[in-house]
């Protein structure tokens, strides 16, 4: 394997490290509504667990309100109960047809917490990075030990390598920040 591949696969598998912190940043609530925090739920759909965005429309009433409207009239009942079985602490209420699931007002103390979790996935996401970081540079010193490329150009890989990584972290940081101002935004 080359520097220049190892380099290559380096920013690809941090650039999943950085969808993967994205994603689990649509878990964390914020005051808003969005129709992103319902997609853990998973509803029972004849024998199949099924996504709620398999078995019904997904959008929002108001900034505070995301509305669930089931495909089949039967489903009601059941996407009511996965909401509220969800570790969401959701309660939804049904309108005929349609479900309605108000996001309770988020207390000042609640706020704070969240930005706390939000700051330890953005932690985990650092040390992903910085694992890959490792990685490569015991990659291309094992290179070096094989005589398939010089000190010099472990030297310049090393930099490089670390530019890479800075760049990342740099990305997790501001979205930490985006998320933190996000939930505290009343």
């Amino acid at each position: 394997m080359a520097i220049e591949e190892i380099k290559r696969t380096l920013d690809g598998k941090m650039d999943q490290s950085i969808e993967a912190f994205k994603h689990n940043l649509t878990k964390i609530r914020t005051g808003r509504a969005n129709p992103a925090l319902l997609d853990t739920v998973h509803v029972d759909y004849y024998g199949a667990m099924l996504p709620l965005s398999q078995v019904a429309n997904l959008s929002l009433l108001d900034a505070r309100t995301i509305s669930v409207q089931p495909w089949e009239k039967g489903m009601g009942a059941k996407i009511e109960k996965a909401i509220r079985d969800s570790d969401l602490g959701l309660n939804p209420s049904s309108m005929g047809d349609l479900i309605r699931v108000p996001m309770p007002v988020m207390t000042e103390e609640r706020r704070r917490e969240l930005t706390k979790v939000v700051r330890g996935e953005g932690e985990n996401a650092k040390i992903a990075v910085r694992n890959l970081r490792r990685d490569a540079n015991e990659a291309v010193k094992k290179l070096v030990k094989e005589k398939m490329a010089s000190e010099d150009d472990q030297k310049r890989s090393e930099a490089e390598i670390q530019k890479l990584t800075d760049r990342h972290i740099v990305e997790v940081d501001r979205l930490i920040a985006s998320k933190e101002h996000d939930i505290m935004a009343v």
